[in-house]
């Protein structure tokens, strides 16, 4: 198998240090609430610095939906302690506000009290806040209240040469990069259910979320809804879904094959967005009518990545450079750690991206979307329920059974990496994944649903306490004189840098910026 031939490569001794140098960061999400769990109205906070221009402490949809971004690194435990700081730092800088410990959201008013992100005046600042408008319209505030953990995740480049040196490559390493990246998409997303069963951690979620909305989820008590069997309730229908985009085909087979989706997405109108409007009455409802705004709209759980430059469309970055790194978007925030991921996490994720990073990766083709679409709803519903079958090769098998397999085929590659760090804390994050396949209710989401049955409290009351233990323990422990020195002189920094992109304009009006922006040319450029 082309397994084998591939893991004694990597076990070679002279590999070693390329095992040690995967490159991870993180991106985290959280809601700031009050003292008592209602959503912040609060603009975000000026000692956090500007949204638009700092490297580390931003928000996603709603002033009150920060997101933490940890620099890139090799070692698990300097993105953890950066991002602890960043909590630390925070929790300095928002009075008496929590940080919100659950992917699904605290008590929610209607959606006009949900407040959008402001970016300031500058237009690339406007740009993000018409997009975001735009989100609101087509598919309510609400559902981009849902907070997540993005995990980013690259293989280095001289490991990548003795890859392409193995498959007789002979083009650029660019090249063979940017395919290899489309491969191991293709198999994370035949995969990535294990990760929603593993680590879903959203079975249940507020009444107020859903609003007057239709469902078929049960009541847990009069303020929850849940499914019994349900392990992420943010990635099924319920979640990051979209009916419109249910006609989008992205079969990640290769670069070109990707660009050409999404930029016919882009390029196609929507009747439902015609009816919202671009600019209506002086003012702009969305960037455009088309079944995307931009490629970023495009839910999926994972995405070839390329770092843009100013301005510059993620999708025209790649196919003018090719992918640099893959972002995974699958994963809930687990409530009971304070900082919503844990190393063990980290390690299995690491595990798992480099599985299907070297295992064989077959095109895929309508049939096969359709079953991975099925197993991603099968599983964030009913994921933990006895004998769910999946879809695997036109036939069905047990979840369990494909699980186990996946982690036998794991295996080899956890004795490789805990060689190269000299211990065995790849091992350990293997087998907490195999005991939570052996005991469903050992999850994440099945421990939540009971801790809320043995305390006989909805999911908000469960989260808010979490919420407030984990702001407690953030408190005690302050940064150091110099690490907050070093935040709050990166805080200033960011508004200095808005404040000089608001002076200079690089367009004489916004109008000119976005025809500029869409107008960026999307082509696969593969040798």
């Amino acid at each position: 198998m082309k397994d084998d031939r591939l893991l004694a490569l990597l076990a070679a001794p002279a590999q070693r240090p390329q095992l040690r140098a995967l490159v991870r960061g993180i991106e985290k999400e959280s809601l700031r609430v009050t003292p008592t769990g209602l959503l912040s109205r609060k603009p975000h906070p000026r000692a956090l610095g500007s949204a638009l221009t700092h490297p580390h402490i931003t928000t996603d949809y709603s002033e009150a939906l920060l997101e933490f971004i940890t620099p890139t690194s090799t070692r698990v435990s300097d993105s953890l302690d950066f991002l602890d700081e960043l909590h630390r730092y925070t929790y300095s800088a928002i009075d008496d506000e929590l940080l919100w410990c659950a992917s699904m959201p605290c008590v929610l008013a209607d959606d006009a009290n949900i407040p959008v992100a402001e970016y300031g005046n500058s237009h690339i600042g406007q740009l993000k806040h018409i997009y975001r408008l735009g989100l609101g319209h087509r598919y309510g505030r609400a559902m981009q209240t849902i907070a997540g953990i993005h995990y980013n995740f690259s293989l280095p480049d001289a490991l990548w040469a003795v890859l392409q040196e193995e498959a007789g490559d002979r083009g650029t390493l660019q090249d063979f990069k940017t395919q290899r990246y489309f491969d191991l998409i293709r198999n994370f997303r035949r995969h990535f259910w294990l990760l929603l069963y593993l680590y879903g951690a959203s079975p249940a979620l507020c009444r107020s979320f859903l609003g007057q909305r239709a469902h078929d989820l049960e009541p847990f008590d009069d303020g929850s809804l849940y499914r019994p069997w349900a392990t992420s309730l943010r990635m099924s229908d319920l979640g990051y879904q979209s009916a419109a985009q249910a006609g989008i085909t992205v079969t990640y087979n290769d670069l070109d094959n990707y660009i050409e989706a999404l930029a016919r997405a882009l390029r196609t109108p929507h009747p439902d967005y015609e009816r919202i409007g671009v600019r209506v009455d002086g003012g702009y409802r969305q960037i455009s009518t088309a079944l995307l705004q931009i490629e970023n709209e495009y839910y999926s759980p994972i995405r070839p990545k390329r770092v843009t430059r100013s301005a510059e469309m993620p999708l025209h970055a790649l196919s003018e450079r090719g992918v640099e790194y893959i972002e995974v978007r699958c994963l809930d925030l687990n409530p009971f750690l304070p900082l919503g991921i844990d190393a063990e996490q980290i390690r299995f994720l690491d595990l798992f991206l480099v599985g299907n990073a070297i295992w064989p990766s077959p095109p895929m083709d309508r049939d096969d979307c359709r079953a991975i679409h099925h197993n991603q709803a099968a599983t964030a519903r009913e994921g933990r329920k006895p004998g769910l079958e999946l879809v695997r090769n036109g036939s069905t098998l047990e979840l369990r059974q494909w699980g186990f397999e996946l982690l036998d085929r794991l295996a080899p590659l956890a004795e490789l990496f805990d060689a190269a760090h000299q211990g065995d804390a790849y091992h350990k994050a293997l087998a907490g994944a195999r005991a939570r396949l052996e005991d469903p209710e050992t999850t994440p989401a099945a421990q939540l649903l009971a801790r809320m049955r043995e305390a006989q409290v909805p999911f908000f009351s469960l989260a808010m306490a979490l919420s407030e233990a984990h702001g407690r323990d953030m408190r005690a422990r302050p940064l150091e004189p110099e690490r907050q020195a070093f935040f709050a002189a990166a805080a200033e920094q960011s508004l200095e840098d808005q404040a000089r992109l608001e002076a200079n304009p690089d367009h004489a009006s916004f109008e000119a910026f976005l025809q500029a922006y869409l107008s960026q040319p999307i082509r696969a450029q593969l040798r």
